[in-house]
């Protein structure tokens, strides 16, 4: 998924760079969840995984990627669809998601708000999706709730077939990234059919934690190895760059206002894109004690001055930064930065003495 500081091409330096300094224990707090693209690595290596976010939509794929660690089953639901005759000899798992990419269209809150034709009474009708696919997000959505409160899949079936969708949304949005607006013209990705498909799911025997809320109410929820911190760098906020694949998360028909039907996002806003409540919060995680280690990851040009962040760090005990010439996210190749193809990406590593 296109995601802001999406993680999934540094984490196997992360990673390289947690061992090389020897971090003990297995034990790991995924602050900002995000995609879980962190988590997903580090349960891979037999971590036990933590993990929050404020977003709804990264709460399901924390639970379809995390939480969960086997392959669904879907033993109940089979018995109550009839799958296409063509699979007969594929898994269960491919069955149902075959049988949702047939289900028969149906007009809903998503065609109805994130169409032209959805939206032809506004001034500026929406062009988010073509009006076909709209109607497949709105009946897939929709079916896999109906079988949730029929009972006919598990919580954790439920999830995994959520986190197919919402995987699958950003490959036909007409976006350039996020979803702060819309292009004004039709992109080649959001004119193709619209087509689910399975995620890749990672099998463990450790029991990992999956939360929906601030994760400053969890440090003192569980003792951490590792707090893995990869906050906002910038005053822009999450939320409403990703209000659509909140709302089919959610799928709660919320209000929406302005050009780009935005949806109330002011619960789930992060103290970390303000410089004075970002270095306040780090600061008393900093202090939580509940930790052997911190693992920040920053870059240069982020609103935390170094000098601020290792003075709050070293308070606690010793502090080391690794840096990373990492290529730019397009949607923040602006203002003075705009002819710098490259930021430096930084970790602070901080062994708590206690």
């Amino acid at each position: 998924m296109r995601f802001i500081g999406n993680k999934e091409r540094l984490v196997d330096w992360i990673h390289n760079i947690i061992q090389e300094k020897e971090l003990e224990g297995n034990i790991f707090f995924d602050f900002f969840s995000g995609t879980s693209n962190v988590g997903k690595h580090f349960k891979s290596k037999d971590y036990q995984i933590i993990s929050s976010d404020l977003l709804y939509f990264s709460f399901v794929l924390q639970n379809a990627y995390l939480v969960n660690n086997k392959k669904p089953l879907f033993e109940k639901l089979l018995n109550s669809i009839e799958a296409s005759s063509n699979l007969l000899f594929s898994d269960n798992f491919d069955l149902v998601i075959e049988y949702l990419n047939k289900t028969p269209l149906v007009k809903g809150f998503i065609y109805q708000n994130y169409t032209p034709d959805g939206t032809s009474h506004l001034e500026k009708p929406r062009m988010y999706f073509i009006s076909e696919n709209a109607q497949k997000i709105d009946a897939i959505r929709l079916k896999i709730e109906e079988w949730k409160t029929k009972k006919l899949i598990t919580k954790n079936e439920y999830f995994i077939l959520l986190a197919c969708l919402i995987e699958c949304v950003p490959f036909f949005s007409n976006i350039l990234g996020v979803y702060a607006a819309f292009k004004k013209d039709w992109d080649v990705r959001a004119l193709k059919p619209l087509k689910l498909k399975r995620i890749q799911l990672i099998e463990s025997n450790k029991k990992h934690f999956a939360y929906n809320k601030s994760s400053m109410e969890l440090l003192q929820s569980h003792k951490y190895d590792i707090i893995y911190l990869d906050p906002p760098y910038n005053q822009r906020q999450y939320a409403p760059n990703y209000h659509i694949l909140e709302t089919i998360a959610k799928y709660d028909n919320p209000e929406i206002k302005g050009v780009s039907g935005m949806r109330n996002y002011d619960n789930q806003k992060s103290d970390f894109c303000n410089k004075i409540r970002a270095l306040n919060s780090l600061e008393e995680i900093v202090k939580s004690n509940n930790y052997k280690y911190i693992v920040l990851s920053y870059n240069n040009e982020g609103i935390m001055p170094q000098e601020k962040i290792l003075e709050i760090m070293e308070k606690q005990g010793s502090v080391e930064i690794v840096e990373y010439d990492y290529l730019r996210f397009k949607s923040n190749n602006n203002g003075l930065s705009k002819t710098k193809k490259y930021i430096k990406e930084q970790l602070y590593i901080l062994k708590n003495k206690a």
